[in-house]
């Protein structure tokens, strides 16, 4: 097994900070070869512009596509009876239980003999980690009770509220006291406080975590419990999961072929607070449900992202969650492969949990923080440098055509989303403005203007689907809340570039620079409560330096 860690970052040289600054190299050539090209030869700039839209032009139909697909499969699978289709996976064969069975139902209970770790859903365990720094007890609390109100048996769940100690007493004494209100109802809950300035840590998510799953196993332990039927799921204190959640994980867990090499990734669904959320928010927030609806439909390219499920042993053999990253859950995918020599994949299911929108107190301050929010998601990008040094400079058995193509997509996807937006709007322009005289260049515009038009058809096509999962607008929004969700979308292209390509350049730069984030930016978060009572608390009141 190699060594998983990412290396600090003075140890960061020779190819590793090659494969740091690749990829906004590669980002910033695109973004000037329109320029070079028109100014050396301008048949080259219009065809390379011409091409380049095309090719995401096929790409948005396949997208508008697997949105359809993806919406429907979601629809289909929050219908289901999660626990009666368990209980026939216990059964091995269908009762006269009346229940909807869909086709793959009856396919996984021909396969269950080919299982290589036979479990049953009777015999799963579900242990739930909940990181908090400073929320509010009107975010966490909706968090516990979703957990609570699940369609799954509470004394089979374990609750561990994972909380920063350098957020003080007070978060002490909220996280204490939710516990002594709801602790009651699971198999067992318990408060762990992660301690400040650990070292070898920065300050992030992943620490917490892992110091907390450390605490879990530990627990299950002396409880003398098997690791391999725990299923552990990571939250935010603003993550809520589907009633439906719990009993679908559980029975994916158990027909998937090798259910310890995997990780389980729902929907994540920003939808808590749509209806509160600014314009520019909401449009972000909803054109990110679209994005992971879409996914559930690309196994083959699914990562962990923010809420997920890994078996206990998983984390085991993989020591938990990197400390050394802010984008702890995008990067346990790349240990896990690792770990396991390349036989490692994530089961996306159409079972979402729902999350906020960025929302904070004043609207330029919401701004800031939706970018830094992005900004963080786009720090993904230094996991290329990882997978390249520790896929073909350090010893594994993961095959080397599939290091390969992972890597070289994993690059093309952070490029393209660095690049994808600037390009389509901006690109046909650059030919004319520098060849005013040149015909081709003033066609150009012409011609991209007409693909837009067709393209447009899959625009509208994602919006509605944006539109129809909307939860039902809140008593307190008048009605004409809901025409600002549909012309909201005219602010469509200052999103995707603010927090899209820019985003992902800033993170970029920083990876060319060596500017690397010493802490993970926790989102300040402002809750309206189903008063209209607006609740405020500051990210992080202690704002220590790891």
């Amino acid at each position: 097994m190699t060594d998983l860690e990412i290396p600090f970052e003075n140890n960061r040289h020779g190819h590793y900070r090659f494969f740091e600054i690749l990829p906004g190299v590669i980002s910033y050539v695109l973004l000037f070869l329109p320029f070079i090209l028109a100014l050396f030869n301008v048949t080259f700039a219009v065809f390379f512009i011409l091409f380049y839209l095309l090719v995401f032009f096929v790409r948005s139909l396949a997208y508008s596509t697997r949105a359809i697909a993806g919406f429907i499969s979601m629809k289909k699978q929050l219908r289901l009876d999660w626990n009666g289709l368990a209980a026939e996976i216990d059964a091995g064969h269908v009762t006269d239980k009346v229940i909807e069975r869909p086709k793959w139902h009856y396919r996984n209970l021909r396969l269950l003999g080919n299982r290589t770790l036979p479990l049953k859903p009777s015999e799963i365990y579900h242990a739930v980690i909940v990181a908090t720094v400073n929320e509010s007890r009107e975010v966490l609390e909706p968090t516990l009770q979703a957990i609570m109100g699940s369609e799954f048996d509470k004394k089979r769940i374990i609750l561990i509220v994972a909380y920063e100690g350098r957020a003080g007493k007070e978060t002490a004494d909220r996280v204490k006291t939710l516990l002594d209100l709801y602790g009651k109802h699971f198999m067992y809950a318990a408060a762990v406080k992660h301690p400040a300035n650990r070292p070898g840590e920065i300050i992030g998510k992943g620490g917490n975590t892992s110091y907390a799953g450390r605490f879990l196993a530990r627990y299950v332990k002396k409880q003398k419990l098997d690791p391999k039927r725990i299923l552990v799921t990571t939250l935010d204190a603003d993550n809520r999961p589907d009633r439906r959640y719990f009993a679908a994980l559980s029975y994916l867990y158990c027909v998937v072929p090798n259910p310890l090499r995997a990780s389980y990734q729902p929907i994540a669904m920003y939808t808590n607070n749509i209806w509160d959320a600014p314009t520019m928010m909401r449009v972000v927030a909803t054109g990110n449900n679209l994005f992971y609806i879409v996914n559930t439909q690309r196994p083959h390219l699914s990562r962990n992202f923010s809420a997920h499920a890994q078996p206990l042993q998983s984390l085991l053999d993989t020591d938990f969650w990197s400390t050394r990253t802010v984008v702890e859950d995008g990067h346990q995918f790349w240990r896990s492969y690792f770990r396991y020599d390349g036989d490692y994949r994530v089961y996306p299911f159409s079972v979402p949990i729902y999350q906020d929108a960025v929302h904070v107190e004043g609207y330029w301050r919401t701004l800031r923080a939706q970018f830094v929010q992005l900004r963080r998601w786009t720090y993904g990008a230094s996991d290329i440098a990882y997978i390249a040094d520790k896929g073909f400079w350090h010893k594994n058995n993961a095959p080397k055509i599939d290091v390969l193509a992972k890597f070289l997509r994993t690059l093309s996807d952070h490029v393209t989303w660095a690049t994808s937006t600037l390009l389509i709007y901006f690109a046909a322009f650059i030919p004319p403005l520098l060849k005013p005289q040149n015909l081709a260049a003033n066609e150009l515009p012409l011609i991209v203007s007409r693909v837009q038009q067709v393209g447009l058809a899959g625009l509208l096509i994602s919006l509605y689907i944006c539109l129809i999962t909307l939860p039902p607008r809140p008593a307190r929004h008048k009605r004409y809340r809901s025409f600002f969700m549909l012309i909201q979308w005219a602010l469509l292209p200052v999103t995707s570039i603010l927090y899209g390509s820019l985003a992902a350049l800033n993170s970029q730069t920083r990876l060319i620079f060596r500017w690397y984030p010493s802490r993970f930016d926790v989102t300040e978060k402002a809750t309206v409560t189903s008063s209209g009572k607006r609740v405020t608390t500051e990210a992080d009141p202690s704002q220590l330096a790891s």
